[in-house]
């Protein structure tokens, strides 16, 4: 792949194995439609979602493509009162990416990165790339050498 996106520069960097995933040729938006796109299990394929917390602090949570994100569950992972999802037009400014080219890896500022549990039952995971049309695959072990985090259920039953 010639594009290389800061996320992979970060995980290059720090010798990370990972594999890469160009999903430009095709109109997939959301995170099961890239799951589609990629020819991968919606469960094993990751979103990104930035929150602001009642605190004011910012979380990152990484849930399933074709899950919703559980606001109570996330906020006890926290020990927030409350959380609520952060305004599209405020995404680009705090972390450096957009939405829908969002990643876990490479923010502006590490913010507490809480991933679902779920992701433990797979051998490796893939999430975005930081740009729209690329995604990574990586094993959790790999990954926390890149973004500190930890596992919580944070998703509707």
């Amino acid at each position: 792949m010639s594009v290389k996106t800061n996320a992979m520069r970060i995980l290059d960097k720090n010798k990370i194995n990972y594999k890469t995933y160009d999903y430009t040729h095709t109109d997939a938006i959301s995170g099961v439609e890239v799951a589609a796109a990629l020819g991968q299990a919606a469960e094993q394929v990751f979103k990104t979602l930035v929150t602001t917390g009642k605190s004011g602090n910012h979380y990152v949570f990484v849930v399933p493509a074709g899950s919703e994100l559980d606001l109570k569950k996330a906020a006890a992972s926290v020990n927030e009162k409350a959380i609520q999802m952060l305004k599209s037009k405020d995404l680009l400014p705090l972390t450096g990416y957009i939405h829908g080219g969002c990643s876990p890896i490479g923010m502006k500022k590490q913010f507490q990165t809480v991933i679902d549990e779920s992701a433990s039952q797979f051998p490796t995971i893939i999430v975005s790339a930081g740009k729209i049309g690329y995604q990574v695959e990586l094993s959790l072990e790999e990954l926390r050498k890149a973004v500190a985090f930890s596992l919580f259920s944070l998703t509707a039953e």
